[in-house]
């Protein structure tokens, strides 16, 4: 069991992403057309968003709930590691994995 609750690491998540993209916690907020220290009371653990709001936060950065979620585990699991591998390959090396992966699941 991780030592890490979800809430934490989707703080983290948020905190991380806003540093990347070099704005404060205030002018997210305001850019999310909330008050000035909506994320601040998201990041330090006195509120969460609503699923909406959630949604709002992860277009604010460009991105899909796939791309938000995918950075948020501590350590990558061994299949989450391989699948980011994977989007990196060609068509003829997605091509040779799947033949691979046929073999090695024959009876």
């Amino acid at each position: 069991m991780m030592d890490t609750s979800y809430q934490d690491l989707l703080r983290e998540r948020i905190t991380q992403l806003r540093l990347k993209k070099d704005v404060s916690e205030r002018r997210m907020s305001l850019d999310l057309g909330k008050t000035d220290s909506y994320i601040r009371s998201i990041t330090s653990g006195k509120a969460l968003p609503s699923l909406t709001e959630l949604f709002n936060i992860i277009e604010y950065f460009g991105m899909t709930p796939a791309e938000f979620f995918n950075g948020m585990e501590p350590e990558p699991s061994a299949r989450v590691a391989l699948q980011n591998r994977i989007s990196e390959l060609s068509d003829d090396d997605l091509e040779k994995v799947r033949l691979f992966i046929s073999w090695i699941t024959a009876e």
